[in-house]
């Protein structure tokens, strides 16, 4: 095997169509039994038609020209988020307000979801050259040319190079790297994991009634438990959604899942009336909960969204056999979809011996 990628999200992926489109062998291995990492969709269980995105939503492709690149590489179109109509406001008086807030410049939307990036790129690197279920538990070298990476079945699998493309504080608490300088473990357990303590709440309608009243969907609160929510309906109305980003901590949400999803229910009847209450579909994506993304590191500290990193995440080990791919280790938009696609790209040019 030429090349192993530990770790099918995004930046993963992109490593691996990267490199087989330079005539690579390639070979992805996930921990987890589905493809994507931090990327995940709420599918209609008969269609598999994505209704919602559970992880990321947005891109800014005119002002990110990382994604706009591949945008077009893989025939993916876009569409601007919705935003016309009043904001509803919470907290800042005895009563919601109802005013216009202004939307971000270039923001948008994925037609299909960002799940259209994992989905498209995973077809380009085959279903024979992935495999699910297959935790990582080590790298070492296996002589000058080769390394071994050891898999949780007691698997080994030999490679001549390997690009780690998981969490940095996941890899430096669940792999063995016992070539790793003390200076190059303490910068991956020093970078936090965006969205490692967060948790999502998608409601799903029959229609967007919000805008029926000229709301955008939008909604601002200081008193939760949704801090932040945002029109998700697709790109023609439907299927009409509302999203939140959820204020409770981790160990809140984990002490009372029922009690937060009538929380929820509560504050969107405040918001937005009574048809809101009653969604046909009401998911809670709690990232906390996934070991695959977050640590105890993580859970001890607030969620920051990670500065660029140290210079040795983005540096080639042992004599350029090993290279990190994650976004949080990228120097552009570390954290985002484009530090994902940016660093995958990064990492495999590397180990082919070029440069952006």
């Amino acid at each position: 095997m030429d090349i192993v990628i530990i770790g099918a999200g995004l930046s993963g992926l992109t490593a691996a169509v990267t490199l087989q489109n330079a005539g690579a062998c390639v070979q992805v291995v996930e921990a987890d039994a589905q493809i994507g990492g931090r990327i995940r969709a709420l599918r209609q269980p008969v269609t598999n038609r994505v209704l919602a995105d559970l992880g990321p939503t947005w891109v800014w492709p005119k002002h990110q020209p990382v994604v706009a690149r591949w945008l077009e590489i893989l025939g993916l179109k876009t569409f601007e988020q919705f935003n016309q109509g009043d904001a509803v406001i919470l907290g800042y008086g005895p009563t919601p307000q109802r005013q216009p807030l202004p939307g971000q410049d270039g923001i948008a939307r994925i037609v299909g979801g960002p799940t259209a990036l994992i989905d498209t790129l995973a077809r380009r690197v085959g279903d024979a050259n992935i495999r699910t279920s297959t935790p990582v538990t080590g790298i070492s070298e296996d002589g000058p040319k080769h390394l071994s990476v050891h898999i949780g079945s007691g698997e080994i699998i030999t490679a001549q190079k390997v690009i780690v493309s998981v969490p940095l504080r996941v890899a430096a608490t669940t792999m063995l790297l016992p070539w790793a300088p003390k200076a190059l473990l303490d910068a991956m357990r020093g970078t936090p994991t965006w969205m490692s303590t967060h948790a999502k709440a998608v409601a799903l309608y029959e229609r967007p009634f919000w805008r029926d009243a000229g709301l955008s969907g939008r909604v601002a609160s200081r008193i939760g438990p949704l801090v932040e929510v945002h029109d998700h309906s697709g790109v023609d109305g439907t299927p009409a959604a509302l999203f939140g980003f959820v204020g409770w901590p981790p160990q809140q949400r984990r002490n009372d899942p029922e009690g937060l999803r009538q929380a929820i229910l509560d504050q969107l009847l405040e918001c937005f009336g009574k048809a809101a209450a009653s969604p046909l579909e009401l998911v809670v994506q709690d990232w906390a909960l996934n070991l695959r993304t977050v640590t105890n590191l993580d859970l001890s500290r607030d969620a920051d969204h990670p500065d660029v990193g140290a210079s040795l995440l983005r540096q080639a080990h042992l004599d350029g056999r090993v290279q990190f791919a994650v976004s949080e280790a990228s120097d552009l938009s570390p954290g985002l979809i484009e530090g994902a696609l940016a660093m995958g790209e990064r990492a495999a040019l590397e180990v082919l011996g070029t440069s952006l």
